[in-house]
């Protein structure tokens, strides 16, 4: 008798569990249905490329100059520069730049060749070694903008008798610094131009699927200087704002308004 209760309990229960099982099974399943996915390929997207510019002043600037010297030989070429290169560091720095503001931007000797003396047999014209060139050229990056022109008149006052370029740029902190604070516009021009694009479209957005950037670094602007050994006077150098520029690229989920 108690063995046939046993078995109408847990038949009881079974059942019970049976019902509860597809009870939750249907309710999971309305749930899911009220879930609408949209498959990729079904995706609706729009393509746009946002920028923002600002001009900025510069706050770097780098002077290359160098010193060429020419000796009956190697050893006396590259001595007699030594002695004049030093002497031009020694007058950059007086002007105010630091030993860590002056690099070495190449050296080089080789030798020098005279073209033009004809053979006293033949008259045929070659090559005479006349001697040897050393060519030593430093640059000087600092932020000390008042200073380009007198790093230019110390430096030729010395003996410096190349003076290549001047050119003035942003510092790697001063650019990220402005491109960080672009990047914020750049994505809201972004989506300006694709609201404007698919607004006629009766579409509006609804999502974002992918975004990169493609940052702009603007080139030092450089002045050039060609012979200015005979320079008397303070060399006026005069900077000019950049342009710094950041853009995006945005990928736009669209739906219809």
């Amino acid at each position: 008798m108690a063995t046939k209760k046993m078995l109408a309990t847990l038949a009881a229960i079974l059942i019970v569990s049976t019902a509860i099982f597809a009870s939750l099974e249907v309710s999971q399943q309305g749930a899911y249905g009220q879930t609408t996915v949209i498959p990729a390929s079904r995706e609706r997207t729009v393509s746009v490329t946002g920028s923002a510019t600002e001009s900025v002043t510069p706050d770097l600037v780098t002077v290359q100059f160098g010193v060429d010297t020419d000796a009956k030989t190697a050893k006396d070429a590259i001595s007699e520069n030594s002695q004049l290169m030093n002497t031009v560091v020694a007058a950059v720095q007086s002007a105010g730049v630091t030993t860590d503001e002056i690099s070495t931007a190449g050296f080089s000797i080789y030798p020098v060749y005279n073209d033009s003396v004809p053979d006293p047999m033949t008259g045929i014209h070659k090559s005479v070694l006349t001697g040897y060139r050393a060519s030593n050229t430093l640059y000087v990056k600092t932020t000390k903008l008042s200073l380009a022109g007198s790093i230019v008149d110390s430096a030729v006052g010395a003996g410096a008798n190349r003076v290549d370029n001047i050119s003035f740029s942003l510092s790697p902190d001063k650019q990220q610094s402005m491109q960080d604070d672009l990047l914020g516009k750049a994505v809201l021009n972004a989506k300006s131009r694709a609201e404007k694009a698919i607004g006629p479209l009766s579409q509006k957005i609804i999502g974002v699927k992918a975004v990169s950037l493609s940052e702009f670094t603007p080139s030092p602007m450089p002045m050039y200087y060609g012979a200015m050994a005979m320079v008397d006077k303070s060399t006026p150098v005069f900077t000019a704002n950049q342009q710094v520029t950041t853009t995006v690229n945005v990928t736009f989920l669209i739906g219809d308004q």
